[in-house]
């Protein structure tokens, strides 16, 4: 039977319960000292195989990018249209609700006057508003010799200052090479590259364009931009948590 969005269903805890059960002391801290930090374990392995099994349908997707033709990189993805599927629906405010007390300690760190609300709803109304209306959570497909080029993902004016990836497929089963990767810059220095490793089901959250650092003068602030390494062989699908929707 072809996978829907409507198929997804999800056993107890119920999303915000796990996401409530994550160490976020842990993530936090990982945060502000690598601008990036792993869920384990977010999606269970049926969760992760209905998601990437919505691919072939298009009746979820508002829109299909080939990244070769844009000079992303090779490969391709999809933006879920509304409604998104459960899952999604679920995790984006629940993740939201952790992150938005740090997104609003970093820009109130780094000398930025905007504030996130508690509630995802009320920070989509802000972009909807402002004619953000298309939905941004996604769906990536590589195949061998595939890869994602350094970038933020920026689609307007309101920006939530951090996102979350989750992957879909295990590594060295389904496929090899394929890690997510940060490029961090500093000022007059040069970059400085995190590899992160992920296991089917893990998430990495992630600064989206900026994040304080604090150095011998005071805090500063770093640039940092993401993408995935050259696929050698199988095929990897991945989940894109976007939290601003884009015009």
């Amino acid at each position: 039977m072809r996978a829907t969005a409507r198929n997804i269903h999800h056993p107890a805890p119920d999303i915000a319960a796990r996401v409530d059960a994550i160490d976020w002391t842990q993530v936090t801290a990982d945060l502000d000292a690598q601008g990036c930090a792993v869920l384990k374990g977010l999606l269970s392995p049926d969760e992760c195989a209905a998601l990437a099994a919505l691919y072939p349908d298009d009746k979820n997707f508002r829109s299909r990018i080939v990244m070769g033709s844009h000079g992303f990189g090779r490969g391709e993805y999809k933006y879920f249209a509304y409604p998104l599927p459960d899952l999604i629906a679920q995790l984006r405010p629940a993740l939201y609700a952790r992150l938005c007390g740090i997104a609003n300690r970093w820009n109130e760190t780094m000398g930025i006057d905007i504030r996130y609300p508690d509630k995802h709803a009320a920070f989509l109304k802000r972009c909807h508003d402002a004619g953000q209306t298309r939905p941004t959570p996604l769906l990536l497909q590589y195949g061998e010799g595939d890869y994602n080029c350094l970038h933020q993902d920026l689609y307007g004016e309101h920006v939530f200052p951090l996102q979350a990836a989750i992957l879909l497929s295990e590594p060295g089963r389904d496929f090899e090479g394929g890690e997510f990767v940060l490029a961090e810059q500093r000022p007059r220095m040069q970059s400085r590259p995190e590899v992160v490793p992920l296991r089917q089901g893990d998430a990495v959250a992630f600064a989206v364009h900026h994040r304080p650092v604090q150095g011998t003068r005071g805090p500063y602030r770093v640039n940092l931009r993401h993408g995935v390494s050259r696929i050698r062989s199988g095929h990897r699908h991945t989940v894109g948590v976007i939290f601003h929707d884009a015009k």
